[in-house]
């Protein structure tokens, strides 16, 4: 585990980290959120953790520092870094085609568009490749969007039983939403990273993750399942009660920025979560547990360009590719289509090799750096990485869908005014 340091000694202010600790105690007395925690590491150590609130509102237990939640989309980087290593191993190219080593996209057609229905369609323009779905430019999508046909064939689906192999069969019979790297479009795109995972490694995504990544990184409490020995450690699942829904993604329910009033509602409890059974099949895109001691280790391990405590997962050209745009003409999310729910508009916000990138701070309307790499999960909770800084942060909640609030923009304005170096 990293080392706990004084905040000055890694030039940030004690006094005005104050500012972290009050806005995270007003999430809670405001009711926006049962629980939170935050940690900031800097120099390659924790400057500061802190928690408030509960973790099961009903029981009456509090939110720990090794409560264990539902991370969802914050597993999308661990896919991308198991890949990573793969392609390090020489097991593919960015620009292969996905139908080489899954040929049951070799047939996938592209969905006609607008008014037509989901049987009206087109030959690709171009091979979908392995950089395609790690940037979410693949085509693919998610039956939550709920904004077209193609989404709707993605329920129906959702709930087949099958391991991964055979999900992704099933997606694959699909029409893609677009023409491959034309739209940058949510996906299922790292699920099916996770699939290509177990291809190329001939393991379960399941055993890559254990034996690779979080063995070798100390992540003792992440996985796909609760183990029964950490029960106690699991929190429960909240909602608003009003506004967003994760079912109303793609809608203009959840405007961007949009300030609720408190209140939260019950949606998933702990002692009955799905994550206390063995799931189905492994979501690279969203399937894993973890704590906030957990994930600190994969953050770190990132800002050290892909080595903690002697252990290198990656080499440092191949995180520092992961860092870069990778969208066509270095576009930003937001001229490649997709509405999206966050909080905060993609303007000025590419996408790397896992998670989005700064590229213009003051287009973006944050106060961060260029480079700047993060992503979150659809409970809440996120993370950011700035190297310019020698600084990650990471949030841990548990408070469904992530547009709720605007909290990424109240929580970076109040870590980066505590730097005093």
């Amino acid at each position: 585990m990293l080392e706990v340091v004084s905040p000055e000694s890694v030039g940030l202010s004690s006094a005005r980290l104050e500012k972290v600790t009050s806005w995270l105690e007003a999430q809670i007395s405001s009711e926006r959120l049962a629980g939170a925690s935050v940690l900031v590491g800097r120099y390659g150590q924790v400057a500061y953790f802190e928690t408030a609130g509960l973790g099961d509102v009903e029981a009456a237990t509090a939110f720990n520092k090794d409560s264990i939640l539902r991370i969802y989309s914050m597993t999308k980087p661990i896919t991308t870094v198991a890949a990573m290593m793969l392609y390090e191993d020489g097991c593919f190219q960015l620009d292969d085609p996905v139908a080489k080593y899954l040929p049951e996209f070799a047939d996938t057609p592209v969905w006609a568009g607008e008014d037509a229905d989901a049987s009206t369609s087109v030959a690709p323009e171009t091979a979908m490749t392995i950089r395609h779905i790690m940037t979410h430019t693949s085509g693919l999508t998610y039956g939550f969007m709920r904004t077209n046909v193609i989404d709707a064939c993605y329920r129906e689906v959702e709930n087949e039983p099958g391991n991964l192999e055979e999900w992704v069969k099933q997606i694959a019979k699909i029409p893609l939403i677009c023409q491959p790297g034309s739209q940058w479009n949510y996906s299922v795109s790292t699920d099916v990273l996770g699939r290509l995972v177990e291809v190329w490694s001939g393991q379960s995504l399941e055993t890559f993750f254990q034996e690779r990544i979080f063995i070798p990184l100390n992540m003792k409490d992440t996985g796909f399942q609760v183990s029964d020995e950490n029960h106690e450690r699991f929190i429960s699942l909240y909602a608003p009660l009003s506004g967003a829904a994760l079912g109303n993604i793609g809608s203009s329910s959840a405007p961007s920025g949009t300030t609720r009033s408190g209140g939260f509602k019950l949606q998933e409890t702990a002692a009955g979560s799905t994550y206390l059974k063995a799931p189905s099949h492994f979501s690279g895109g969203g399937g894993l547990t973890s704590t906030m001691f957990d994930y600190q280790q994969f953050c770190q391990m990132l800002m050290n360009d892909g080595e903690l405590n002697g252990v290198r997962l990656l080499g440092r050209k191949t995180v520092g590719h992961m860092r870069l745009n990778h969208l066509p003409d270095n576009k930003d999310m937001a001229a490649m289509g997709q509405p999206v729910w966050s909080e905060t508009s993609y303007d000025g916000i590419g996408f790397g090799l896992g998670f989005a990138v700064v590229l213009d701070p003051v287009k973006a309307n944050i106060i961060t750096s260029a480079g700047e790499h993060h992503w979150g999960g659809a409970a809440s909770t996120f993370f950011w990485l700035d190297v310019e800084e020698d600084l990650f942060v990471i949030f841990m909640t548990q408070l469904i869908p992530s547009s709720t609030y605007p909290i990424r923009r109240e929580l970076r304005t109040r870590v980066y005014q505590a730097i005093i170096d």
